[in-house]
């Protein structure tokens, strides 16, 4: 059965290297130029052969049934093909725009990267079987079967129309005879016998988020994960289910590659794939790519190259980061990182983050004050309210920032709070409230509940239910996730923060005059590449890489006018 369509689609369009598939700058004279819709495209992989590739299923023979025939230049596409290009991934690329891709998780891989990552697999073995375990059009499939002649293929998609891709570039390239494309889930993808020789597992596991992700396959995580010994959560984004059904599908010996975004070193829910990596999956090297070297064509994030050996346990793992995908060389070289080391580390994106060296009189942001993030409310319909539209008593209301927008546009300093929402802030002990102020909060509270406040996982684990439990207001408030630099501005007003701002507590009292300046500091020094890109461009600075940023010593703040 194919799954939900958020899940279905894989990052199909994959780029290889010189020896695989390429994308394509198209044109009006190039041969896919007539492949401007779906229909055309599958009629193209028809025409190319894809039906005489192994592991033929129902539902493509439906969905080539169902396509009208177009007449099409099939002898140039194939001559194309032929040639290393890929007329029909640049064409879904074309069809699908880049913000439908993005949406769906799709992420498409330049063919030096894919490239690097093949000539990487021939240094380690000669597979004798080959498993691509999204694949997309089939770039990765076809790049690796061309680096080895005698391997057996496997590329697995839950998307029709990119197996149908898949086969019409393998029956083009001359690889159909020894090629099985499934449509199938990879995570429960039934791979024969393996036979003698190792197998490689190379690719770009999609990019989908957990909220994206049906529940049974949550499930499948948790319990195939607490089988092998391993918590797992429930928040993991699809690439992780990759790597866990990557250890479930191999042997001992056997090699793997797969390119994804970073953010897995250093979330609660790339735990699981860094345990992986240290006691089982055999990590060898991370190969981190910088944002600005675009790893994935049309998304702005920190692309991450993972080597692996199953049943390896080697003393280090090489952690290296490359500026350009130019620099990826034979992915080789890096800091050895022990393995004793690892498994103590709870996040790994400081290992590849050496401390900058500080400039005489500078010290880091921690030393002067505590990072917090804001509260998180569990459900802010319930707890965020204009002051005009609640009959609430003034003493349980509290005007916050709850928008990073509202410090973005509040420029130096937050002057006033009239502009902004209340966070209603409950006492635990509701005795503490007066007669008229608790009939008006307990007929509040009746409502909460029939709107499900008091079911949230938040509420489930507070002493009190109805206790928000906002931090006294911090003298510094700091955007920390957007695709700028963030926002530090001083809180004049005294408002509140929830979790959208971090807050900037002094260790020490300070004098307004010093926090006027270290926020200045801020302002000027701080800059994207200090903190961590997800998918989609996004710079996320945790409170304790913020804690890292170097600041003026206390005496030099002091002395500036």
């Amino acid at each position: 059965m194919l799954m939900a369509a958020t899940e279905r689609v894989r990052a199909s369009g994959r780029a290889t290297g010189q020896r695989g598939l390429r994308i394509s700058e198209a044109s009006s004279s190039s041969p896919g130029a007539a492949l401007a819709t779906i229909d055309a495209l599958i009629s193209a992989t028809l025409q190319l052969g894809a039906d005489t590739v192994d592991g033929w299923s129902q539902q493509e023979g439906m969905l080539a049934a169902q396509t009208p025939h177009v007449p099409l230049p099939i002898d140039d596409i194939q001559d194309a093909i032929a040639s290393g290009l890929d007329p029909l991934g640049d064409a879904y690329c074309r069809i699908r725009g880049s913000s439908e891709r993005r949406g769906l998780g799709q992420a498409y891989t330049p063919p030096e990267v894919i490239s690097a990552m093949v000539g990487w697999a021939a240094t380690e073995a000669t597979p004798s079987r080959i498993i691509d375990p999204g694949s997309g059009s089939g770039r990765f499939t076809v790049a690796a079967g061309r680096r080895f002649p005698q391997a057996r293929l496997l590329a697995a998609d839950v998307d029709p129309v990119a197996t149908l891709m898949t086969r019409a570039n393998v029956a083009a390239s001359g690889l159909a005879g020894r090629t099985k494309v499934l449509l199938r889930d990879y995570r429960v993808l039934n791979q024969g016998g393996g036979g003698d020789g190792r197998t490689l597992f190379i690719g770009n596991p999609p990019y989908v988020r957990h909220h994206q992700i049906d529940p049974a396959w949550k499930h499948w995580l948790l319990t195939t994960a607490a089988a092998r010994g391993y918590h797992a959560s429930s928040l993991a984004g699809l690439h992780i289910h990759f790597f866990l059904a990557t250890a479930e599908h191999g042997s001992s010996g056997d090699v793997g590659v797969f390119i994804t975004s970073a953010e897995w070193l250093d979330v609660n829910y790339g735990r699981l794939l860094r345990e992986l990596l240290v006691n089982g999956l055999g990590g060898l090297a991370l190969h981190v790519l910088e944002p600005d070297a675009a790893p994935f064509t049309g998304v702005t994030t920190t692309g991450l190259i993972t080597t692996f050996r199953l049943g390896s346990q080697s003393k280090a793992v090489r952690f290296r980061r490359v500026k350009t995908v130019a620099d990826l060389g034979a992915l080789n070289g890096g800091r050895p990182i022990s393995r004793d080391r690892l498994v103590e580390a709870s996040r790994w994106g400081p290992l590849l983050r050496p401390a900058p060296k500080l400039p005489a009189g500078w010290i880091e942001l921690g030393e002067l004050c505590r990072v917090h993030r804001g509260t998180v409310t569990g459900a802010n319909d319930v707890w965020i309210t204009q002051a005009q539209e609640t009959d609430l008593p003034e003493e349980v209301l509290f005007p916050s920032v709850t928008k990073a927008r509202e410090l973005f546009s509040a420029g130096a300093a937050l002057a006033a709070a009239h502009h902004l929402r209340q966070v209603i802030d409950l006492p635990a002990d509701l005795d503490l409230l007066d007669a008229s102020a608790r009939t008006v909060v307990d007929r509040f509270l009746r409502q909460a509940k029939m709107c499900g406040a008091a079911e949230s996982y938040i509420a489930r684990n507070r002493r009190a239910w109805w206790r928000v439990g906002l931090r006294q207001p911090a003298p510094i408030l700091a955007t920390y996730m957007a695709r700028r630099p963030p926002a530090f501005v001083r809180n004049l007003a005294g408002a509140r923060h929830i979790n959208i701002a971090h807050g900037l507590y002094p260790r020490q009292p300070l004098h307004d005059h010093v926090l006027d300046r270290l926020a200045a500091a801020l302002r000027t020094s701080v800059v994207v590449g200090q903190g961590r890109t997800y998918a989609g461009g996004l710079t996320k600075f945790e409170p304790r890489e913020m804690e890292r940023v170097a600041v003026p010593s206390l005496e030099i703040l002091a002395a500036q006018p």
